[in-house]
């Protein structure tokens, strides 16, 4: 195999694994706190902390990425937290 060739595969590799999705929560004023932080561990398998975390950055910052991951993965998470009434998006 030339060396050439080996790079290539090497750069389509890279390319499939940064090719990532993300589920974006944004902030409301009508959910509480611990709704928003039980939604994230029960969905997005967060733990007791990252979900503590991501809660306070969507509080303060106003959105905040909440898992990555490929589109098909993601979906039917971002679709979960729809339901539950919080607001997100895969960007």
């Amino acid at each position: 195999m030339s060396t050439e060739r080996k790079i290539q595969e090497e750069v389509e590799t890279l390319e499939k694994e940064t090719n990532q999705y993300e589920i974006v929560l944004f902030n409301d004023d009508v959910n509480t706190f611990d709704f928003v932080i039980d939604s994230l561990i029960e969905v997005c398998d967060h733990t007791l902390e990252q979900a503590e975390q991501c809660t306070i950055l969507v509080h303060y910052k106003g959105k905040c990425t909440v898992k990555t991951g490929e589109y098909n993965e993601l979906k039917p998470r971002c679709s979960k937290l729809l339901s539950k009434g919080l607001s997100a998006e895969i960007v």
